[in-house]
């Protein structure tokens, strides 16, 4: 980008102050349209996601077999880092996924178990019901949700599982101060 020279600055002196005004050198890039001519690229977004919105479905099981696959793994051997890891990135993905994919009931309970995962003092004490509920649950939403009276079924079954899940992180963490504020503290899951 080519830079003013000092000649096309211009400087207004006043009493208390001066105004440096500098021609916008944007202007020399910008084009007029006409308003027919238009672009409009949430729209153009928006189309395209429609147009995705077949493979969704796909692509949530592909994220749900990830979830269940990474859980058996930590149900056969054990926890390790990377185990735990990979169950809270599944978790996460899912979380992250579920909204866009028309799963929004799946996002809560994934969140539930993502704080499960990172507020646990001690994964190999957290009850394994604890863990099985949440993913059984991501994988009923995701199996039953083309009917419409299992989506107030989802929702309700996220919200006790997330009771369930803050009820348990607030007693082990009770004398743990630092976590209580974050498990105390509202879903960013966006509601149904």
């Amino acid at each position: 980008m080519a830079k003013n020279s000092a000649k096309d600055i211009e400087v207004k002196a006043f009493a208390t102050h001066q105004i440096i005004t500098q021609p916008n050198p944007l202007r020399k890039v910008m084009r007029r349209v006409d308003a027919k001519d238009l672009d409009d690229p949430v729209s153009r977004a928006e189309q395209a996601l429609a147009g995705l919105a077949g493979e969704f479905k796909d692509w949530m099981a592909i994220e749900v077999n990830r979830l269940s696959t990474a859980y058996v793994a930590i149900r056969n051997d054990g926890f390790t880092k990377e185990r735990r890891d990979e169950l809270f990135r599944a978790a996460h993905d899912v979380k992250g996924d579920a909204p866009t994919f028309g799963y929004p009931a799946a996002a809560g309970v994934a969140e539930s178990l993502c704080r499960v995962i990172e507020h646990a003092p001690d994964l190999e004490k957290v009850p394994s019901e604890l863990f099985t509920h949440h993913i059984n649950a991501i994988l009923a939403i995701v199996h039953e949700n083309t009917r419409l009276d299992s989506i107030s079924v989802s929702a309700e079954l996220s919200r006790r599982l997330r009771k369930v899940a803050d009820d348990y992180l607030a007693h082990v963490n009770r004398d743990r101060p630092e976590h209580l504020e974050v498990i105390l503290a509202p879903s960013i899951v966006p509601a149904e």
